[in-house]
């Protein structure tokens, strides 16, 4: 019972740092419950459930505070969607996709980390060939593992300067969204159940959310927001590589 409560309190812990950078927390849900023992059949389908309620809150904080950018979220979701669904009808070697998007992880954190005088504020308008481009592609890794793809959305557009954190925060938010629709879609076809620790998760991971979301939004400075997105790619690395 005592490792019950420290799972959610875990699980409260990560869905409130995902959701204050506009995160679901697909790879954070998925590496707690490897770490508790949860079963691997009802792993991705949780995650995905949970990332639908966190990044739905997060996604309307965001929103509230003016942050998103509907222009730029649209050629990005049209082209994400369907590779989503494509990437999930394919069996790969996931060991190898997880180490691959490990390492891509590394280098937003090293420029996050080690070059701090940089400005991360949006100076350049986006191409459409490219977000079309880029959506597709995160969409199918997304696809591929299992996550929503915003923990490799926000540092894409904060890298190309096609938005600020906070507006990176809501584009990834709602991203994340879609994509996990069309995940769990492709895993209600496969037949999966719904249990009683599902939804007590969503309680806990949803109030977690809506907290992290509400600091993220209005309260929390952009110095702020820059290391905690540092400290969450960090942490899906970590995951990537070693769980």
């Amino acid at each position: 019972m005592d490792l019950m409560y420290l799972f959610y309190l875990s699980l409260f812990v990560v869905a409130f740092l995902y959701a204050s950078i506009g995160h679901g927390g697909a790879s954070g849900y998925l590496a707690l419950m490897a770490i508790f023992g949860v079963a691997a059949e009802v792993m991705k389908p949780t995650a995905l459930l949970l990332n639908l309620f966190v990044s739905l809150v997060s996604f309307v904080q965001f929103y509230r505070g003016g942050y998103f950018k509907m222009k730029l979220f649209v050629p990005l979701a049209l082209a994400s969607i369907p590779f989503a669904f494509l990437g999930g009808l394919i069996t790969v070697d996931a060991s190898f996709y997880k180490k691959i998007l490990g390492l891509l992880l590394l280098i937003p954190i090293a420029r996050f980390l080690f070059f701090s005088n940089l400005k991360f504020e949006a100076t350049k308008q986006y191409q459409l060939g490219l977000a079309i481009l880029i959506g597709a592609a995160i969409g199918f890794l997304s696809g591929l593992i299992g996550i929503g793809g915003g923990i490799i959305l926000s540092p894409v557009l904060l890298l190309l300067r096609w938005a600020n954190m906070k507006e990176s925060a809501a584009v990834s938010a709602i991203f994340i969204f879609v994509n996990s629709v069309a995940g769990l879609a492709g895993q209600l076809t496969k037949g999966i159940e719904f249990t009683a620790d599902m939804y007590v998760y969503v309680v806990v991971a949803f109030c977690g959310g809506l907290l992290g979301a509400y600091f993220g939004s209005l309260k929390f400075r952009q110095e702020a927001l820059k290391y905690i997105l540092s400290l969450v790619l960090l942490m899906a690395a970590f995951k990537l590589f070693f769980v």
